[in-house]
């Protein structure tokens, strides 16, 4: 299990954190900071320009899940992880991780009133790891609060269990977290579980339009970047039906026909991921009433919309949309197209 406590800087998380590891027994304190300090000191100074914090840092977040899961590996017990996670995407990111590798994240938010975060930060410094920019000391945990407070009204209050420690001792606050703990007011984060593919897979996905013909992309918890409704083939599958059956988890959508076959792409492998075949299909075009039927979003999906193809070479990942924008071609067309890596062959 990890324990997850999240807030602002100056909430108290790492002390509490160091406090925590003394009153749940087998636990360890795993602080993803080590992490970020690490990657700025391997990464060449270029590339760390290009942000202004390691967690923009796609390796950042890949260590961070690397690492717990080592570590849980190693010590078992439980992890508690003091770390502002501000970002939807990137809690989806890392929490979804963790989720497919069977890993229960309890995430805990230290939540005191911002007259007191102010009045902490006030006293203390920047972080060592930050920033990686040239920020003065103080101006980069200042320039958080923004953010913390629209993480706060939108995702973040209803994702994690709230704790405000304003009158609290960092004991007192391991006491709280711990006790909750016990009591199991702390649920596990509502993530999708999705494996990790330990070879190549195949997926299939379904292409959805409205009445103006946009395509419906959906924006998935468990990994970076807005996709079509789909998914993994399981074994013994066939790779439409397992398109079908994914509209249905997904979106609700139940399709009455067996979709057209639109594209086959080859993605090649690109560790740590392994690539494979990558199917999409024409589920066709959905009217008013069934549109509006789309549910909203859930444990899988962080959001969705119908979108233009202009409008989704914005949002897609250059490779999804390369799919997508030749799948296109052969809808219009009626005919099936072979590519390899977006490419069409042939």
């Amino acid at each position: 299990m990890i324990v997850w406590i999240n807030g602002a800087f100056g909430a108290g998380k790492t002390t509490a954190a160091r406090e925590l590891i003394e009153l749940i027994p087998n636990s360890t304190l795993f602080d993803p900071e080590d992490i970020g300090a690490a990657v700025v000191r391997l990464l060449p100074p270029k590339h760390l320009t290009e942000v202004g914090d390691f967690q923009d840092l796609p390796i950042w977040r890949r260590l961070v899940i690397d690492t717990a899961a080592a570590m849980l590996a190693e010590l078992g017990g439980t992890l508690v992880v003091p770390m502002t996670l501000l970002r939807q995407e990137y809690r989806d990111e890392i929490f979804g991780g963790l989720a497919a590798r069977r890993i229960a994240v309890r995430h805990v938010l230290l939540a005191p009133a911002e007259t007191i975060l102010r009045e902490r930060i006030a006293g203390r410094g920047t972080p060592p790891t930050l920033p990686l920019g040239e920020m003065g000391r103080g101006h980069w945990a200042y320039d958080h609060i923004e953010p913390y407070r629209a993480a706060l009204a939108s995702w973040l209050s209803a994702d994690a269990h709230l704790i405000d420690t304003g009158a609290l001792t960092p004991y007192e606050t391991a006491a709280r977290i711990a006790e909750d703990l016990g009591a199991g007011t702390v649920p596990v984060c509502d993530i999708v579980q999705t494996p990790e593919p330990t070879a190549e897979t195949v997926a299939a996905g379904v292409l959805l339009f409205d009445e103006h013909d946009r395509v419906l992309l959906v924006d998935p918890t468990y990994k970076a970047g807005w996709e079509f409704p789909g998914g993994v083939v399981e074994p013994g599958e066939a790779p439409a039906r397992a398109g079908v059956r994914e509209v249905a988890e997904e979106t609700g959508i139940q399709l009455d026909d067996v979709p057209r076959l639109l594209v086959v792409d080859w993605e090649p492998p690109a560790p740590p991921g392994y690539g494979g075949l990558r199917l999409l299909f024409d589920g066709g075009r959905l009217d008013a009433d069934r549109a509006r039927a789309v549910l909203l979003p859930g444990p899988e999906l962080r959001g969705w919309c119908f979108a233009s193809e202009e409008e989704a070479a914005e949002l897609l990942p250059p490779v999804r949309y390369e799919r997508l924008r030749w799948a296109l071609r052969a809808r219009e067309r009626g005919a099936a197209l072979y590519l390899e890596a977006g490419v069409p062959i042939g």
